[in-house]
């Protein structure tokens, strides 16, 4: 092999021993200032060879549910050994634990024990759980600030656990393989009706996002053009009901006409073709929101309300 060709592979050999894992940061700081720079400039001091991807920073402030449900939304789409800062963190300097969280699918996720993982802890399993040591762990220099542990610890240690500068054994204290848990409608089966929660909207769109998953749905034996009686409710008060058709995609019914379909995650969702199901039914999204969809097998169609 001549000289060329063997640096080459020298250099190809270093690369992949120098490899390292993915950093994803979501937050609810929004990029109207330095915030999420601050968490970028942590990590990059760390090691200048991570690379590192932005989830979401436009987040609604405070809410927890949220960035649970974009950690589920996103997660499984990312290989084994990923690393997830997620930063939605109302109680900050309050007595949560600083955690993180392996999952039996191989990735990691640093942040606040306060229901952030609820839902990739359902759908990924909890293999180990260790609190943040922040004797041993925090940006050096920052002990004297207390409202900012995103900068200071979460993506000091997320940094350092995708730069394998620190094994995830030595983070801090194990703890049970168990995370602080939202409490939320489960979809199920009741009596040929499914039940269930409405845990997103697709935000850019207003389609309205449903927790019932393609194998709960076909136990309704659904077919493409059949209707189904939708109800949803606010904190048990009815805030919609109509009756939608089944189909594949928008373009299958009129301008403005409402519809069911299985989203891009294979849930059932709800959506007006061009229009903005969410603002127009005055629909929203989290645990407090529950829906319930049932196959019509005759009858004239419902109007919506």
């Amino acid at each position: 092999m001549n000289p060329p060709k063997i640096l080459a592979v020298l250099l190809g050999l270093t690369a992949v021993a120098h490899a390292q894992r993915a950093l994803v940061f979501q937050s609810d700081f929004g990029r109207k200032d330095g915030a999420v720079s601050a968490m970028h400039g942590v990590a990059f001091g760390v090691s200048p060879r991570l690379v590192i991807f932005d989830l979401s920073h436009e987040n609604t402030p405070f809410d927890v549910w949220e960035a649970a449900y974009r950690l589920k939304q996103t997660a499984g789409y990312w290989p084994k050994g990923t690393v997830f800062v997620s930063v939605v963190d109302p109680g900050v300097g309050k007595n949560r634990k600083s955690v993180v969280v392996q999952t039996k699918s191989g990735h990691f996720f640093v942040g606040p024990d306060n229901g952030t993982f609820t839902l990739i802890a359902e759908d990924l399993g909890v293999a180990a759980v260790r609190e943040i040591d922040p004797a041993k762990h925090r940006l050096a220099g920052s002990d004297k600030s207390y409202t900012f542990h995103g900068r200071d610890v979460f993506a000091f240690v997320g940094a350092r656990l995708a730069a394998d500068a620190v094994p995830f054994v030595e983070v801090g204290p194990e703890l049970p393989t168990r995370v602080v848990a939202l409490a939320y409608e489960r979809a199920r089966l009741e009596s040929e009706m499914l039940v269930g929660t409405i845990p997103a909207l697709d935000a850019q769109y207003g389609n309205v996002w449903t927790n019932l998953d393609e194998a709960l749905f076909a136990k309704l034996a659904p077919k493409f053009g059949d209707r189904f009686q939708v109800s949803i409710s606010r904190a048990g008060e009815v805030i919609y009901t109509g009756e939608l058709p089944y189909v594949a995609s928008f373009g299958e019914v009129a301008l403005g006409t409402p519809l069911l379909y299985l989203n891009s995650l294979v849930n059932v969702s709800f959506a007006l073709n061009r229009g903005d199901f969410a603002q127009t039914n005055k629909v929203g999204r989290g645990a407090e929101w529950g829906v319930r969809v049932k196959k019509i097998n005759s009858g004239a169609p419902a109007v919506a309300k």
